[in-house]
Order: C-alpha cells, then sequence, then structure tokens
C-alpha cells in the first residue's frame, strides 16, 4: 500500500483517480503533518503556498528524502521557490488527475532509483573499507610476530567498519581446552593483569560460542542468562549488546572475539554480525600463524616435560641479566636447585611417577617466585634460579622459603601417591661471590653439592 499525504484545503477532493493500492490522508497544514510523524508518507502532495507556514524548515528537513509535488492551482510559479530548493521536488501548475498519477508514478520511481544508488554506495564503500581492512592485516602479519599487538591492530581497525565500545580475545589453552583471555581493550588494575581470566568452556557467553561453534548477536544482554561470568562479571564491562564469533580453523575452535556495545539506542544487528564474521575469518589467518610461530619459539626455549625455560635460554638470560646488573650497580643472584634422593623414588615408583614430579616441582617454584625472576631447568633433577636485582641475604631467604614449601607439600596427591620430598640449595651471587657468568653457575653449584654431601635439605651460599 502507497502512502500519500494531501497537505492544504480543497485539494482534489476526489481521490480514486490515483488507482487501488493507495491510501491517502489529508492534513490542511504543514504542522498537522508533522505531529503525525508515526506514520510516514511515501508521497506528499502540496499547495505551494503552505511554505509560508512557520513550521516549513521543520517540515523539509524531516522529510527532505521523500518525494513533494508542489502545484498551483492559477497560471503561476509564484511561490515556487523555498520548495525548488530541495531534491525530489516537482512543480505543476493546475495538473489534471492524470497528470497527477503520472507524477506520482515517476516520483516514486525516482526515489526508488535513488535510494538504491545510495544502498550501492553504501555497499561498494564498506567493500572498500573491508579491502583496506584485509590489507592492513596482511601488512601487520609481515611487521609483527607478537600475537598482542597482531590483535590490537586488527580491532584498531575493525573499529572503522562496525561500532566497538569493548572488545576482548580469548584463546583455548591446548593443555587444559579452557579459553584464556590473550587480549582485551578493557583496563584491568595491576593485581588482576597478573593473571588472565580463564573460562571453561560453556561458561558465559564466550564460552558458550566456544563450545558449540556457533556465533552470536545479543541486543540486550541483561536478558541472556549466559552473561554471568568471566569477562562480564566483576569488570568494568557494561555491556548493552553484544557480538561474539568463534575463531575457527579447519573445523577447530581456536578461540573467540567477544565485541560490546554499550550503547542501548543502536544493538548490533545481522548485517554488523555478517560483516565481523569476515572480518574474523581474515584475522584468523593471522592469528593461526602467529600462534604456530610462538609454539615453534617456545619449544626451542623450553623444556618439553616442565615446560620450564631450558638451559639456552637460561645462558641468554643470564648473560642480559649480568650486563644489567653492571649498568645499574645491583646484585644478581642464582639458586641452584637438587632433589634429594630423587633416584631412588624413579626406581621405587617408575620414570613416569618421576616426570610427574618433577612437573608439579616446577610449578611449585613458579608459584614461589616473582614474575620477574626466572625458571630453569638444568637437566635430570636439577632446577636453576635467576633472580635479578637480588641481594645474597634475599636470595638466602628465598631459597629457605622454597625449601621449606617443598619439605612440607605432597606430591602427587591426585594421582594417589602422596610422596614427601626435599631439597639441597646452593646460592651465588654477582658482584658480592661470582664475577661472570660462567662463575655464578659454577659457585651456586659448588655451594649445593656442599648441602648434597652434607646434610641433604639446607641451604648453603658463598658470599
Amino acid at each position: 500500500m502507497i502512502k500519500i499525504c494531501f497537505i492544504g484545503n480543497d485539494l482534489f477532493k476526489r481521490e480514486d483517480f490515483l488507482g487501488p493500492g493507495i491510501s491517502v490522508t489529508r492534513v490542511k497544514t504543514i504542522s498537522g503533518l508533522l505531529n503525525r510523524r508515526d506514520d510516514p508518507p511515501e508521497v506528499i502532495i502540496a499547495d505551494r503556498h503552505v511554505s509560508a507556514e512557520p513550521s516549513f524548515r521543520d517540515f523539509i528537513q524531516a522529510y527532505k528524502s521523500t518525494p513533494k509535488i508542489v502545484f498551483s492551482d492559477t497560471p503561476s510559479f509564484g511561490g515556487f521557490a523555498p520548495w525548488l530548493k530541495n531534491p525530489l521536488t516537482y512543480p505543476v501548475v493546475q495538473p489534471s488527475e492524470k497528470e497527477l498519477v503520472f507524477l506520482v508514478k515517476k516520483a516514486l520511481h525516482e526515489k526508488r532509483l535513488i535510494d538504491e544508488n545510495t544502498l550501492l554506495r553504501g555497499q561498494l564503500d564498506n567493500m572498500k573499507k573491508e579491502l583496506s581492512f584485509f590489507d592492513t592485516v596482511s601488512k601487520t602479519m609481515t611487521s609483527s610476530l607478537d600475537l598482542g599487538d597482531i590483535i590490537s591492530g586488527i580491532m584498531k581497525n575493525a573499529k572503522q567498519l562496525i561500532r566497538v565500545d569493548q572488545w576482548s580475545v580469548f584463546l583455548v589453552d591446548a593443555a587444559t581446552g579452557d579459553l584464556v583471555m590473550e587480549k582485551t581493550s578493557v583496563k584491568k588494575d595491576e593485581k588482576a593483569t597478573r593473571k588472565k581470566i580463564r573460562l571453561k568452556k560453556g561458561e558465559g557467553i564466550s564460552g558458550w560460542v566456544a563450545q558449540e561453534g556457533i556465533p552470536i548477536i545479543l541486543p540486550d544482554v541483561s536478558k541472556d542468562k549466559r552473561f554471568n561470568t568471566g569477562a562480564g562479571k566483576g569488570s568494568s564491562l557494561k555491556a548493552q549488546s553484544l557480538m561474539c564469533v568463534p575463531i575457527l580453523s579447519k573445523g577447530t575452535i581456536l578461540g573467540v572475539f567477544e565485541i560490546i556495545s554499550r550503547t542501548t539506542h543502536q544493538p548490533f544487528t545481522r548485517e554488523d554480525l555478517a560483516l565481523f564474521q569476515r572480518l574474523v575469518d581474515r584475522a584468523t589467518i593471522a592469528i593461526e600463524m602467529t600462534t604456530v610461530y610462538q609454539k615453534m619459539a617456545e619449544l626451542s626455549i623450553t623444556d618439553d616435560l616442565t615446560k620450564l625455560f631450558n638451559t639456552r635460554y637460561l645462558n641468554r638470560t643470564l648473560e642480559i641479566e649480568l650486563t644489567r646488573s653492571k649498568r645499574h650497580q645491583t646484585s644478581l643472584s642464582l639458586i641452584f636447585m637438587d632433589v634429594d634422593h630423587f633416584k631412588t623414588t624413579n626406581d621405587t615408583y617408575g620414570h613416569l611417577v618421576g616426570s610427574k614430579l618433577l612437573v608439579e616441582i616446577g610449578q611449585l617454584l613458579i608459584k614461589s617466585l616473582r614474575t620477574i625472576d626466572i625458571v630453569a631447568r638444568y637437566g635430570g633433577d636439577e632446577f636453576v634460579i635467576v633472580l635479578p636485582q637480588t641481594a645474597p641475604a634475599a636470595a638466602i631467604q628465598i631459597a629457605e622459603r622454597i625449601r621449606r614449601s617443598i619439605e612440607l607439600n605432597v606430591f602427587l596427591k591426585k594421582d594417589g601417591y602422596s610422596l614427601r620430598l626435599t631439597a639441597s640449595f646452593g646460592v651465588a651471587s654477582y658482584p658480592e661471590s661470582a664475577k661472570t657468568k660462567e662463575d655464578l653457575l659454577r659457585l651456586a653449584d659448588e655451594a649445593m653439592y656442599r648441602v648434597k654431601t652434607q646434610t641433604r635439605n639446607g641451604v648453603y651460599a658463598i658470599v
């Protein structure tokens, strides 16, 4: 049904000449139409003289894209000037019924062409932006191998295509299957940054998307019971509308992209979701390549069993930290640790249990140290701990705290063994006792063997 509105007095008393499929409303003044904006007409037929009304400017602004047929009932073109400044305006003098029908059809046809042209221009503009996005992602992939930098670069450019207030990216931890927040635009306090948010698959909206592998759009997240954990709970996120899209590679879930709008008036649309999916598909290539590179890099510097750093990384780190200590004139301490009677444990319970013990010991060491400290597996049941900016007295206290933790810990409880262990520790420091990297390792090793051959389960420092 085509809606037509007549504005003015005594305009074509009959309306059946317009034909079937036409709905006609009549108002005497512009104000009468402005008061009925809930049902806008598709064509306006108006007397030229209504341009003298005070609300004419508001009327033109409100209906600037609506075709207007403006006529004079006398053979004069006076009064048309205010109308002709606007597009889709058709002036006519003393039109016949047939002429008016022709103008209505012409106005609707030209309006349809303009709308189609506007739509095509918009689609073309979006395609150009998408191509620009893809080009930028490709350049980002070649300019950086840091996953966080790549994700930030992707989202910075995605904001030019989709309204984004906040965003988060979760990646699947291959070891546990959990989702781990890799990067987010949400500012967190220092305590929160030390521990990345983790979600089980199925937990919260991101967990649900990772579990099902299905993208989701929520116009109002407050009405969805899944929005109760993870990034949406206990953080600064105050979402109104949300989109969450899985990162898929050859049918495998790598993670999820989650973007949030906090604007109640403009929730995300299905068109936004379709566009975002295309962006994520392109970004997946970058994420996959960077993840593979990082895994290869980690394999080159980590121990296969414990996932602690290996001796290659230890030697490189010691050189760097020694240079830093010389420059800033600070102490660098090193702890050499050996598990007591580990061979006996291996012989009694088997090498599989021994391997699990080493993994659990490695995790205990990490939990006992600062983020700036470095833990490496030196070989067998030996571990080396590098303590930057740490004087000998403080290093001895740290070694004693770790010794006590190992002594009191019950290992492999979940596996049904409940084993008790002790360890021997040696401490050396630069520049107090050692002058080179080789000195640090040798002296700490000698100190550890002194404990090993005498008391075991103790700490000895060469100062």
